[in-house]
């Protein structure tokens, strides 16, 4: 049985407060722990998992699982836009990036999804 069979899916079973970004939908999350809202993610998601940083500092990091803290998943992903476009991308330049998918930009990004 693999990891991400027996996690928990940390977003809510009935879903409330859809936020549209363009033409897709994300939906809230919440600590697999504690129930605390988080982020949002694509409606299309097929699993995610997510602890809010008390939880994680007082449960600890869970074995066979790759651990990014938030900060520094941002961290590089200004630092690739930074490489790439000199500054801050607009929207439509990450769109962009994504739609084309050929560079460590797109993967980043593909990876906060």
């Amino acid at each position: 049985m693999s990891q991400l069979e027996i996690l928990p899916d940390s977003r809510a079973r009935t879903t409330r407060d859809i936020i549209f970004r363009g033409s897709e939908s994300w939906v809230p999350i919440f600590c697999a722990n504690c129930g605390k809202r988080g982020g949002s993610c694509p409606e299309t998601s097929t699993f995610i998992f997510w602890m809010c940083n008390p939880c994680f500092e007082s449960k600890g990091h869970i074995t066979g699982t790759m651990v990014v803290p938030d900060h520094e998943f941002y961290a590089k992903l200004a630092e690739e836009q930074q490489h790439v476009f000199g500054r801050a991308a607009t929207r439509n330049e990450l769109l962009q990036a994504i739609a084309e998918d050929a560079t460590p930009l797109a993967t980043l990004i593909k990876e906060a999804k």
